[in-house]
């Protein structure tokens, strides 16, 4: 009995050491790393853009993207550049050229701590983050430039959604 339990035991071991030889290991940089993913748009009956989804994927080595709720004292103070851990920028084509529009309401976002439980653990996955945009723009064309901000503030490469033509009747 015991020689069959020590089998089965050294069986299940060797298996298991198999399979985490096999598992790859994620290994990101300590830097947050996005890349663009899509930008869906909504448009009510009279087909005037009211919504967009912006959906990003990210990745970081040591998991310390995001803040709580309290984070609020320096650097992470209201008003502050740290402020916001998922800056949004907005941009509309103006004869010609993109040109950055500050809006009264931001569309950058605090993306909330997504490693409670297990700090420096390597994370990735994808946000999406919805944007009101009515009123409409004023220009036809327009287009976002995207970035986070880790805890350590380290901030991630910037990416830029492509031109967005909305049709006008």
């Amino acid at each position: 009995m015991k020689k069959q339990l020590f089998f089965y035991l050294f069986f299940i071991g060797a298996i298991l050491t198999v399979f985490n030889g096999c598992m790859k290991k994620q290994n990101f940089q300590d830097t947050p790393v996005i890349s663009f993913l899509s930008l869906e748009l909504f448009v009510d009956t009279a087909q005037v853009v009211r919504m967009g989804i912006l959906t990003i994927s990210y990745q970081d080595g040591n998991g310390d993207i995001g803040l709580n709720p309290s984070d609020t004292f320096p650097p992470y103070q209201r008003n502050g550049p740290y402020y916001y851990n998922y800056v949004i920028n907005y941009f509309e084509k103006q004869n010609g050229v993109f040109k950055q529009v500050d809006l009264t309401i931001p569309f950058s976002a605090r993306i909330p701590v997504l490693t409670p439980n297990d700090p420096n653990k390597p994370i990735n996955g994808f946000i999406a983050d919805t944007m009101d945009l009515y009123p409409p723009p004023l220009h036809d064309t327009i287009k976002f430039e995207a970035f986070i901000y880790d805890r350590a503030l380290n901030k991630s490469n910037v990416i830029t959604t492509p031109e967005i033509i909305l049709r006008r009747k």
